[in-house]
């Protein structure tokens, strides 16, 4: 077979897939019936903030909430062990938690608990009312939340894909534009909280910085 034609054969092989590609694309646009939501201005220089000799990023990528209460307690055992054994914290220890998928609801504020149901989606319960949880009950009360570990240089992030899945599920639950609620959830993020291009990527990026990984 000629070399002209065999180029002839791929390109036409590489155009039969794109089309198919560009076909599923228009089908899943037109099936979600959705606009694509603004993209922010990213800016993730934060990640180069990090100055530790230590340094540990924490995937809760596909953490089930509801299965495990405590999906912070690596990140207390990491900073606790170093302060003990080392007497060393931040800024020389540095920790950082990835969020996407179902463990969405670590990084929403109280109001989007309540507003959004997500202990009763989630199926998360409130240990002190042993009934859905209307409150971010991971937040803070323990040296195991969110605040505390916040308060000890640990950061946060959320994943903008995942958020864009979640806004549409609840869009769909309520009835409300996904534009709508998604610039609600970006609104009730937690104090402190980075959104992040995708989780992928800044669990990548934080390991090129010198992050050790752990899937929590």
């Amino acid at each position: 077979m000629s070399s002209g034609h065999s180029r002839r054969s791929f390109m036409s092989l590489v155009t039969s897939f794109a089309g198919v590609a560009a076909v599923n694309t228009v089908s899943t646009e037109v099936a979600a019936q959705t606009p694509a939501p603004v993209t922010p201005a990213w800016d993730l220089g934060w990640l180069d903030e990090f100055r530790g000799r230590h340094k540990q990023v924490y995937d809760l990528g596909g953490i089930d909430l509801d299965i495990d209460p405590r999906p912070l307690r690596f990140t207390l055992n990491y900073l606790d062990t170093f302060r003990d054994v080392y007497k060393l914290e931040f800024p020389e220890v540095n920790t950082a938690v990835g969020i996407s998928n179902s463990a969405f609801p670590m990084n929403a504020s109280d109001r989007l608990w309540e507003k959004y149901g997500l202990g009763e989606r989630a199926k998360i319960i409130d240990p002190t009312t042993m009934k859905p949880a209307v409150r971010n009950i991971f937040l803070d009360g323990s040296p195991m939340s969110v605040k505390a570990m916040q308060a000890r240089g640990t950061v946060f992030w959320q994943c903008n894909i995942a958020l864009g899945v979640v806004a549409q599920r609840l869009a769909q639950a309520t009835k409300t534009p996904v534009e709508d609620v998604r610039a609600d959830l970006l609104a009730g993020l937690n104090p402190g909280v980075r959104l992040v291009p995708s989780h992928v990527m800044a669990l990548g990026l934080s390991q090129e910085r010198g992050f050790t990984y752990m899937k929590a």
